[in-house]
């Protein structure tokens, strides 16, 4: 079964600034996982403050799950997949930072932050989610 929904493609400078905000955002989660992948010192030194063994398996765990998410967030056709799933995995990270009370607006609410440019992002280029989510003027 199919529902027809006549939703307009994004204007130009919409889409552009959407490929933009999602540029940053898979530029920033590809050196997050990056990092985490060798792992430097300074990401065994985080996890550790964070309440985590400093493991470099668990690093690496994390950066190929941080990588499989930005991969899938930047191809087109699994990008609302990708975007759910760094929901999932932002909302993790701002669970771990509230647990051991870490200050709200530039640690805890970091995670809220990537997930509004995700979504923002992929809402102003994707016809299919603006479909989904439509806001009214």
């Amino acid at each position: 079964m199919t529902i027809a929904v006549d939703v307009a493609a994004p204007s130009r400078a919409a889409s552009r600034t959407g490929w933009v905000l999602s540029g940053i955002l898979i530029l920033f989660l590809v050196v997050d996982g990056a990092i985490k992948l060798v792992p430097i010192q300074v990401v065994l030194d985080t996890m550790a403050e964070l309440g985590w063994p400093a493991d470099p398996t668990k690093a690496r765990i994390l950066g190929v799950l941080t990588l499989g998410c930005a991969i899938l967030y930047a191809v087109p056709r699994t990008s609302v997949l990708g975007a759910i799933l760094l929901t999932g995995y932002l909302g993790g990270a701002m669970a771990t930072h509230m647990r051991i009370d870490n200050p709200l607006f530039s640690h805890l609410l970091f995670g809220l932050y990537l997930g509004v440019i995700a979504w923002g992002g992929l809402w102003l280029r994707e016809p299919r989610l603006r479909a989904l989510i439509p806001f009214k003027s």
